[in-house]
């Protein structure tokens, strides 16, 4: 059979471009914004991980300005050679102080992050014990690693523990969890986790990429949040949404992170972020530190929203974060709502399996902090105009 056979085979993909609701790659023509223009029309953005507002944010600008003039655009190799900028130890250095860990090392994406982190930390004879609706990387990173993986039942801390009991005394263990889960924006039980990792002896890594800049003391995060700072092992990050940026992090312990330095393919074999990026996600992690109100207004935007919607008949799923998701339950029923949503002039991410379970598809709504309440008011009642069939819209 020919290899390229699969893509010529009938799919859902053919299926949504054939009746004119397929949701992806629409194409912005401005600034990732409150407002942006997308396929020669306005629409609210209610569909981004910009959760600070700072990609326009003059400060950031300025600095990725500045950065391209000094270095030029791109540092033509990797961190592990000519590829390491004085920059790019400056915002290791501001990482680390910022996350009260002793050190931090940056990598090329979010995704790369964790598949350098988790295949250098954990080999064979080590467990890992992942949260079932982990982000993606962390299962790839998993596979990468060599470790025996095994998926705990979300947020179940007696499954969670079940497993600590057959693998603790066999080897390593490593558990990973999302600290807020990017589809729902629920948080990871973290007080519980710390708990069964001490009991257990077993070593804890926190995904926070949707929980820097949005939970904890000044934007710390999920471990901030819950007075958890010390006991979360390793952090993991990203500078592609709340520092506004591209790249991603980890921050441990010095002799943690040395240890990745020197081991992780994925660092070692990757060209270091260019200049620009490292000089915009230094500038927003310096923005976030000198205005720490920021959040608190992200916050309250977020809440603001929440309950527009409910007031306005849609039931939504309750979280602490930015992120709010509309439940539209089945793919055809998610991708037509979508559509109408777009097409008035509100953009949403329509979000299906794998990332969802077949019954549980959603409209995946995401506050900026730049928002403003009579901006936030316009977008709900576009949503809820479109929303007509409340019987498809209800709390889990």
């Amino acid at each position: 059979m020919d290899l390229f056979e699969k893509c010529r085979q009938p799919s859902l993909v053919h299926e949504l471009r054939k009746n004119n609701i397929y949701p992806y790659f629409h194409a912005l023509q401005s600034k990732q914004d409150t407002e942006v223009i997308m396929e020669g029309k306005r629409r609210i953005m209610l569909g981004s991980n910009n959760y600070l507002g700072l990609t326009t944010c003059p400060e950031v600008i300025e600095a990725t300005k500045e950065a391209i003039s000094q270095y030029g655009t791109g540092c033509s190799g990797s961190r592990f050679l000519n590829g390491t900028l004085q920059m790019h130890l400056t915002l290791e250095e501001e990482l680390a102080t910022f996350l009260k860990k002793e050190a931090a090392m940056i990598f090329s994406t979010g995704f790369q992050s964790n598949l350098g982190i988790i295949s250098a930390i954990a080999g064979h004879g080590d467990f890992i014990l992942s949260d079932k609706e982990n982000h993606a990387s962390i299962y790839d990173a998993c596979k990468l690693s060599y470790a025996r993986t095994y998926n705990y039942v979300h947020n179940d801390m007696e499954d969670l523990e079940r497993l600590l009991k057959n693998c603790a005394t066999k080897g390593g263990v490593l558990i990973v969890t999302d600290g807020v889960f990017s589809m729902t924006g629920e948080l990871a039980n973290l007080p519980q986790i710390v708990k069964l990792a001490r009991k257990y002896g077993a070593r804890i890594l926190v995904d926070d990429a949707h929980g820097l800049g949005v939970l904890g003391e000044g934007g710390r995060g999920t471990a901030s949040h819950f007075g958890l700072d010390d006991e979360v092992d390793i952090y993991m990050g990203t500078f592609s949404k709340s520092l506004a940026s591209l790249g991603g992090y980890m921050a441990a312990k010095a002799e943690v992170i040395d240890f990745v330095r020197h081991t992780s393919r994925p660092f070692i074999f990757s060209a270091s972020i260019p200049p620009a990026c490292c000089a915009s996600a230094l500038a927003a992690l310096r923005y976030l530190q000198a205005h720490p109100e920021i959040v608190s207004r992200l916050s309250a935007l977020s809440n603001y929203a929440r309950s527009g919607l409910i007031e306005r008949g849609i039931s939504i799923m309750e979280a602490a974060t930015p992120i709010i998701p509309i439940f539209t339950y089945d793919t055809y029923n998610t991708l037509l709502k979508a559509k109408e949503i777009y097409d008035a002039g509100v953009y949403l991410n329509p979000v299906l399996p794998p990332a969802t379970a077949p019954d549980a598809c959603l409209l995946r709504m995401s506050c900026m902090a730049s928002f403003n309440e009579n901006l936030i008011d316009e977008a709900i009642n576009m949503i809820a105009s479109k929303m007509v069939d409340k019987a498809c819209v209800k709390s889990l």
